[in-house]
């Protein structure tokens, strides 16, 4: 399908920023350890990082923390992400004392969720009831396929035997809310061999399942060196054949990538989708806070490198960029998150998470409209099945020609 941009002439003259209040806070921390860098990965992960003490690392971040608080001074934090890498490579007691520390400056919600990202062969039994005691109290889990053979072809370190004992210690230490994350699409991959990995991780119970597709990326080995990975009519009709098996087996599409059983969307994520605010400590972590006082929205990214982020953590050096956003930038991003949402966003969101006034959008809204890509009444304004289908020609038309 393509779809032409809306010229720049097309799009409403900026306003300016009005906001009420802030969006809903959460805390992003990341942990750069990594046992093995995949080929496929471009996430800010490093071999080396575990020769670094996890003590001098927990420092940082704190000192992270500590001078990012004048910003978010009186705000509730409603999630928490300890995402990576691998942060499962942490010893328990380091999560322990990470949350302890995080919430002796923070104030976190009564039933705040708190994630940690984990991949099978890192945890047992053992490891997951200290986590879970830390008050970890929701897990993701780096499956990517049940298939030995496919698991050697993307250069994971664990196999479906590791999968699946994670699996049965995440049930014996209580946990009751997890994430099972899928690929499809990998190298050889046919679309029964898709469906069957979906299949076998539904047997596995999981709360929700992250369902997405490999992408070459840039800067990776696969980008450099590319696999044979099935065309774009295999991979859609992978996509399509999982979609309608997970939907049988009770797990909701409600984003691009995330199917959920009831009550168990991922909050944090909802949080980017919805254009809320989040604050992000550890190297390379990129944050994005309203300050409703000045009517202004500023992005910022810590630097990059383990040893470098510890050289810097503890003074003005460890930003890396820091953005202040224009409104028509906001706009684009509002659109940009919230449209990958099935359910879209309540009109009403647009200017209490952006600060702005739906005119902004509402010539390639009007676009989108004719173009079959959305649906919109006086209330809700979401992606159709088509728009959906066409996610990035949709996304597109929020673009302006420069």
């Amino acid at each position: 399908m393509n779809v032409t941009r809306v010229p720049l002439d097309r799009i409403a003259a900026p306003a300016a920023f009005r906001f009420e209040a802030p969006p809903p806070l959460a805390l992003y921390v990341h942990i750069p350890w990594c046992a093995r860098k995949c080929p496929y990965c471009d996430f800010n992960s490093h071999e080396g990082a575990a020769a670094l003490p996890e003590k001098d690392y927990l420092a940082a971040l704190i000192a992270d923390l500590e001078q990012e608080l004048p910003d978010i001074w009186g705000r509730r934090v409603e999630s928490v992400f300890i995402g990576g890498g691998t942060p499962s490579l942490f010893a328990p007691a380091s999560i322990d004392r990470l949350l302890s520390d995080v919430r002796a400056r923070l104030s976190l919600l009564s039933d705040a969720e708190i994630t940690l990202e984990a991949n099978p062969g890192t945890v047992d039994p053992g490891r997951l009831r200290e986590f879970r005691a830390a008050g970890v109290n929701r897990l993701s889990l780096g499956a990517q396929s049940l298939d030995d053979a496919l698991l050697a072809r993307i250069g994971r370190i664990h196999g479906r035997a590791e999968i699946l004992s994670a699996a049965d210690g995440m049930a014996a230490a209580g946990f009751d809310n997890w994430n099972l994350d899928l690929m499809y699409g990998l190298p050889g991959q046919t679309a029964a061999q898709a469906l069957a990995d979906v299949r076998q991780a539904v047997a596995l119970g999981p709360t929700h399942i992250s369902h997405y597709q490999l992408t070459l990326e840039p800067n990776t080995a696969f980008y450099h060196s590319p696999p044979s990975l099935p065309d774009d009519d295999t991979a859609w009709e992978m996509q399509q054949r999982c979609q309608e098996e997970l939907a049988r087996h009770g797990y909701a599409q409600y984003e691009t990538s995330a199917y959920a059983r009831d009550g168990r969307r991922c909050r944090h994520n909802l949080n980017y989708w919805r254009y809320g605010d989040y604050l992000g400590i550890g190297a390379g972590a990129h944050g994005k806070l309203t300050h409703a006082p000045t009517q202004t929205i500023r992005r910022s990214a810590k630097v990059k490198h383990p040893r470098a982020y510890l050289a810097a953590a503890a003074g003005p050096e460890r930003v890396d960029t820091r953005q202040e956003i224009d409104p028509a930038q906001a706009g684009l991003e509002f659109m940009m998150n919230a449209l990958r949402l099935n359910e879209g966003f309540p009109v009403e969101l647009f200017r209490a998470h952006a600060g702005l006034p739906l005119a902004l959008v509402e010539r390639p809204l009007a676009r989108a409209g004719e173009l079959g890509l959305i649906e919109r009444d006086a209330h809700t304004i979401r992606p159709s099945e088509r728009g959906r289908r066409y996610l990035n020609e949709l996304l597109t038309l929020f673009v302006p020609d420069e």
